[in-house]
């Protein structure tokens, strides 16, 4: 039997032999790092050999240095082996032999030689479908004999925290029910690897092991080792004469990692991030004219524990340059070049800023689209003089045809009617085209809130030159709204709010909606709904019913008591008519039917009398008392509306106002006039600074001689100011209680044993109580008010603005009043004694506790003199009534002059709602105002 191979087969055999058995019982530990084994080269086909044709999937090259010098020169014929008879397929348990067969080049008839043997090893281990292979020949008769790789089982990811499964293994080529291979295996640990540096985790390590199972089948188990976020540690450049260090890595959007950046993304490495803040280095030397920066080298250098990155840029400014002469060069014949260079915003003699050529092509574009140039082409040909340091500039401004509007087409909205797009365009088929209309038809769809938010009105050319096509590719989102949300207010304690809306009701762009609320002091009820576009006229029409009910309360000892409920019914019908693309006039009927009541066991004399029965002004106070009653109020409204936001839940920069006007007296019982108007200004100041500045203010006056109602009148207090409490500026009745020298408040005994007056150390004087805890606060509101805001938003980093923090300092100043004082006279604000308001039965008779053992009973007396007992039965001496201790009342806090606040607030998009926090000052204030440091609200939505 002859056999092909040398003795070094033999060793090769047996050494494959044992790693394969390793790998079966210990996995594939080493996988990415070791390579596999390798049989020996063959020796030279003269010599005899036992062991059998078997190497790895490729057979090291023999290279000329292995042989003699001799050997080289002329080397040896190979001897020539039998002819193949027969060729057999061994091992094979999922693949046909002849399928195996098909992957060598051995075939019947050929002469059977090593190195034919050899080739047939490599092939079959190329395929990667075999794990041992083993090429044999007796008389003739060629073996083949195979070890098939086994079949994936399943896929295991364990230690993988930070990046989930879901988003692994869809990026891993071995799956279950597939042919296990190393090198999709190596390359599986690189592509995880990857993912992981993707998130900035550079140490991150992969470790592949292989379970071994039945009927040839394995597990492949990946043990991941995530580490840390590789940090950005410090950031060098070199080269920079003209800028601080300090102030280049502020212009970078990546960040050294830091306490003050702990909630950032920014302080983590990432080349794509790197090669921008090469972009934005450029950007902003440009803008201080040097035209010539670049940046020479960037180079990322991990550290040696893998943790850290130092980042370093070498860069090079050059000269800083200025504009020379600036020219425009228009070939549009409505255009007068030397009218548009006068108006350009660089000047020659200005430094050169990158960031103005920019702006300016944006502006030329724009006005040459305003005239109908939609295809202007707007060019700057720069002219640079190295010598003087100056940079001409000329713009160019292309001829390009006058253009139209072919058609607008409105693709991909499957609810919304096309008549809802189409409203909003400012343009119609036809008209000469415009870019700024078109730029106001996005905002306008944009402002429907009903399509994606990164919505644009794309232009195409039509079937000639002077034809342009308008195209609103909508991408709708759901536009109803279920909200139940609970939270806890420091005004009202628990809040809880439900909501249901539909802001696109039948696709026709109306809303409905109904909405209920519930917390400690008020609970309301409200349905809505509205058409923007009436029978399609620019023509808006809503409709509101509602019920509202209010608890006004007072503080005493720390504690709110109500004051008086308010229970109000009715609805509201609107319409608005835009009288040009910002302004807007809305019209408004109010019918309320208002019921205004109090405590009657709190603030009624007589209360077991009916017809008796009235509102006691030393209780209750004779502004209250007054407003008690059922009103039916029928009000008339006119609204002007200018409105050039940018964006109404967030806005960034913009202008609205409004003045509203309503009159009261149309029918029902109340007559007034009632004036109110407000401003906002929102300036982006760039770097993510937002300043705002607004001003409100209001007037009412009665129509009939009557005084204003409490409940019409205006009120200043927390939220609108900081600072302050709710309703805790303007007038107000302070009831202050008379104490004694310990600072309790005076009863009928200490009226017997008067106080010590601790200022004289005298009995005799009754002193007032400085707690303000202790008075009974009742704000009266005010027929005018003022309130003005000044806020600056302040930006955090990317991590901060992921979390939804946006920190602000605000300023405050306002005042409300114009209220009727109330206490008439000297004598109706100091009661020094001690009074008792009886209880009287229906006849007016006092009323007395008769007492019989443990049973007591309400007995009726004549008139003011008690009854006589029953038998075995006492009356008590005083009849029953309620009993009020000294006190005085004055009235303050009714001035025009400014209570003024400083503060800082927080908002927060918190896991449990939008959360707001006020940390405020009082730098200026009047007698009587109520002060709050601190406020916050919380809610949550689920």
């Amino acid at each position: 039997m002859v056999r092909s191979g040398v003795a070094g087969r033999n060793r090769a055999r047996r050494a494959s032999r044992v790693a394969v058995a390793l790998l079966g019982t210990t996995g594939l530990t080493a996988l990415p790092g070791v390579a596999f084994a390798q049989a020996a080269p063959a020796a030279s086909p003269s010599a005899s050999a036992t062991a059998p044709t078997r190497a790895p999937a490729k057979t090291p090259a023999r290279t000329p240095a292995a042989r003699t010098p001799a050997a080289a020169a002329a080397p040896a014929p190979e001897a020539q082996g039998p002819t193949i008879q027969t060729i057999r397929v061994t091992g094979a348990e999922r693949l046909e032999p002849q399928t195996v067969l098909s992957y060598v080049k051995l075939r019947a008839g050929q002469t059977y030689t090593s190195a034919a043997a050899d080739q047939a090893l490599k092939d079959l281990y190329e395929t990667e479908l075999f794990s041992d292979v083993q090429v044999t020949q007796d008389a003739g008769i060629v073996t083949i004999q195979v070890k098939e790789n086994p079949v994936v089982n399943r896929i295991i990811l364990e230690g993988n925290k930070r990046i989930k499964d879901e988003k692994i293994l869809p990026e891993i080529k071995v799956a279950a029910r597939q042919i296990f291979t190393r090198s999709k295996v190596r390359a599986d640990v690189a592509r995880i690897i990857e993912l992981y540096k993707r998130q900035g985790r550079y140490a991150a390590t992969v470790e592949p092991k292989m379970v071994m199972l039945d009927q040839n089948r394995v597990d492949i188990v990946f043990e991941i080792t995530e580490g840390d976020k590789s940090k950005v540690r410090q950031i060098n450049i070199i080269g920079n004469d003209k800028f601080s260090d300090g102030e280049l890595r502020g212009e970078m959007v990546t960040k050294t990692t830091g306490l003050t950046k702990i909630f950032s993304s920014t302080t983590s490495y990432d080349p794509d991030r790197m090669a921008f803040d090469q972009q934005k280095l450029r950007q902003f030397y440009l803008t201080q004219g040097y035209a010539d920066f670049r940046v020479v080298s960037a180079v990322a250098e991990l550290t040696p524990d893998k943790k850290d990155f130092i980042i370093t840029y070498v860069v090079e400014e050059g000269q800083r340059y200025k504009f020379g002469e600036v020219k425009v060069d228009s070939q549009l014949r409505d255009f007068d070049s030397e009218k548009l260079a006068a108006r350009l915003p660089m000047k020659q003699g200005d430094w050169y800023n990158a960031k103005l050529v920019e702006d300016t092509i944006e502006q030329l574009n724009d006005t040459a689209g305003a005239f109908g140039y939609a295809f202007a082409d707007v060019r700057p040909n720069y002219d640079r003089n190295k010598e003087d340091l100056t940079m001409g500039l000329t713009f160019v401004i292309a001829e390009a045809p006058r253009v139209y509007v072919e058609r607008i087409d409105v693709n991909g909205n499957t609810l919304t009617q096309d008549k809802v797009v189409r409203r909003e365009f400012r343009l119609a088929e036809g008209d000469a085209f415009n870019s700024l209309q078109v730029k106001r038809s996005t905002n306008r769809i944009k402002s429907l809130g009903y399509f994606q938010e990164k919505f644009e009105v794309e232009q195409k050319p039509g079937a000639s030159e002077d034809r342009i096509i308008l195209e609103a590719n909508v991408e709708e989102k759901p536009t109803g709204e279920l909200q139940l949300s609970a939270g806890f207010s420091s005004l009202e304690s628990f809040i809880f709010q439900a909501s249901i809306r539909q802001r696109n009701f039948r696709g026709r762009g109306q809303t409905v909606g109904l909405s209920g609320s519930y917390s400690r002091f008020s609970k309301s009820v409200e349905a809505s709904f509205t058409e923007p576009y009436v029978f399609d006229k620019n023509v808006s029409l809503g409709v509101n019913v509602y019920r509202r009910d209010l608890n006004s309360f007072n503080y005493n000892n720390n504690d709110r008591d109500t004051t008086y409920k308010q229970t109000t019914t009715g609805f509201q019908v609107r319409a608005g008519v835009p009288l040009t693309e910002y302004l807007t006039a809305v019209a408004s009927y109010t019918l309320n039917y208002d019921d205004v009541s109090l405590d009657e066991g709190t603030f009624y004399s007589d209360r077991l009398n009916p017809p008796n029965r009235t509102c006691d002004p030393l209780l209750a106070g004779r502004y209250l008392c007054d407003a008690i009653g059922k009103r039916l109020s029928s009000i008339v409204g006119l609204s002007l509306i200018y409105d050039t936001l940018d964006n109404r839940v967030r806005p960034t920069r913009g202008i609205t106002a409004a003045i509203n006007g309503d009159v009261a007296g149309l029918g029902g019982d109340v007559k007034y006039a009632r004036l109110r108007a407000n401003a906002s200004k929102f300036t982006n100041l760039g770097k993510g600074f937002i300043f705002s500045l607004s001003a409100e203010g209001g007037a009412i006056k009665s129509l009939n001689g009557d005084d204003i109602r409490i409940n019409d009148r205006f009120y200043l207090g927390e939220p609108q100011i900081g600072g302050f409490d709710i309703r805790g500026v303007g007038p107000r009745v302070l009831r202050k209680p008379y104490v004694d020298a310990d600072g309790n408040v005076l009863s009928r005994a200490a009226i017997v044993a008067p106080a010590i007056d601790p200022a004289t150390g005298q009995p005799g004087t009754d002193v007032l109580s400085t707690r303000r805890r202790d008075w009974t606060d009742d704000a009266l509101g005010g027929r005018y008010y003022y309130l003005a805001k000044a806020e600056l938003e302040i930006p955090l980093g990317s991590g901060a603005r992921e979390l939804g923090l946006r920190p602000s300092l605000f300023v405050n100043a306002g005042s409300v009043f114009g209220t009727r004082n109330p206490l008439r006279n000297q004598a109706q604000t100091d009661f020094r004694d001690t009074q008792t308001i009886p209880q009287l039965d229906s006849s007016g008779n006092r009323q007395f506790i008769q007492t019989c053992g443990t049973t007591q009973t309400v007995v009726s007396g004549n008139g003011t003199a008690a009854p006589a007992p029953s038998a075995g039965c006492t009356i008590g001496a005083d009849a029953i009534g309620q009993t009020i201790f000294p006190f005085q009342e004055s009235y303050v806090g009714d001035t025009w002059k400014p209570r003024v606040s400083v503060g800082i607030g927080v908002n927060w998009n918190s896991p449990f709602g939008p959360f707001r926090i006020n940390f405020s000052k009082v730098l200026v204030k009047q007698d009587g105002d109520d002060t709050k440091p601190f406020n916050f609200n919380v809610g949550t939505q689920f």
